[in-house]
């Protein structure tokens, strides 16, 4: 089966900070390195690197023929990725020394993809392949109704989170995925728990205390729990998380199985400094001991 990704893609900045700074205080970084990000590259790669076929649609600009080379040497199909006559997105990731982040975007390309672009990657899908969405692209609603038509097992990540993108596509989604603020955020606009929004799978990532999963169907709650780690920087281990979780079940695990081995895989990537270039693979994953 395959993994449709539509996803953003962003040159990630990622600078080393003694500490956040303050509002009105200025900071010498300790470092700078640039990545290939943006949370729909890290879930392609994530995916790609657990063992999936993850087909990226997308859109990078003038300036990004070298985040497409660089997810095709992850094992990403990038056919489906659009080049533009504009900026490819832009982030600045500030770093602090507990590995705790914070996130400045421009979309760029990233808003500017085509409902005839994804129709015309979608064409190319079997029904029982995944569809997966983030709110760092438009078209997300269109794409979600898209693959419901299809036959797809649509799932949305829910950040950056925006109630109104999170209620536009629900009605077409078989996996939600939220962090805790999230998930109550999400609550406090609708009222609704996350095991009443109509989706049949919600996972909920708890941080260092693991993920929860509310199966709406059977009415059942499971946790899994978290591997203690040090962590170096967290950006992209929720996107890690998401793109591990999505390969499994698209390899047949059962999704608490699935859920353990994407912890582990977060585990991985929050000793380690970086966004897509760093994720871990499936033996990387298998072979560790924590």
């Amino acid at each position: 089966m395959t993994i449709w990704n539509l996803g953003s893609i962003n040159a990630d900045m990622i600078y080393a900070l003694p500490h956040m700074p303050q509002p009105g205080e200025t900071l010498a970084a300790e470092g700078l390195e640039q990545f290939l990000g943006g949370k729909g590259a890290n879930m392609s790669v994530a995916a790609a690197r657990a063992g999936s076929h993850v087909c990226h649609l997308g859109a990078v600009g003038r300036d990004g023929d070298w985040a497409v080379t660089r997810l095709l040497e992850y094992g990403v199909d990038t056919r489906h990725i659009a080049r533009l006559e504009t900026s490819t997105g832009p982030a600045i990731i500030a770093v602090d020394p507990t590995g705790e982040n914070q996130i400045i975007l421009l979309p760029g390309a990233n808003r500017m993809i085509s409902a005839d672009q994804i129709g015309a990657a979608l064409s190319s899908a079997n029904a029982g392949d995944i569809l997966v969405m983030q709110n760092e692209t438009n078209m997300q609603a269109e794409a979600a109704k898209m693959g419901r038509d299809l036959g797809l097992k649509v799932a949305y990540a829910a950040a950056p989170f925006d109630v109104d993108a999170v209620q536009a596509v629900l009605p077409y989604l078989d996996y939600l995925f939220l962090n805790e603020v999230e998930a109550d955020q999400l609550q406090q606009a609708t009222g609704q728990a996350p095991d009443a929004l109509g989706v049949a799978d919600v996972i909920v990532t708890l941080g260092a205390k693991g993920a929860r999963h509310f199966d709406t169907r059977a009415g059942t709650v499971k946790e899994v729990a978290a591997h203690k780690v040090v962590p170096v920087d967290t950006t992209g281990a929720g996107d890690t998380f998401t793109g591990y979780v999505l390969s499994s079940l698209d390899r047949g695990l059962p999704i608490e199985q699935a859920m353990s081995q994407a912890n582990r895989a977060a585990a991985l990537m929050v000793m380690r400094k970086g966004t897509a270039d760093v994720i871990p693979d499936l033996k990387d994953v298998q072979d560790a001991s924590f």
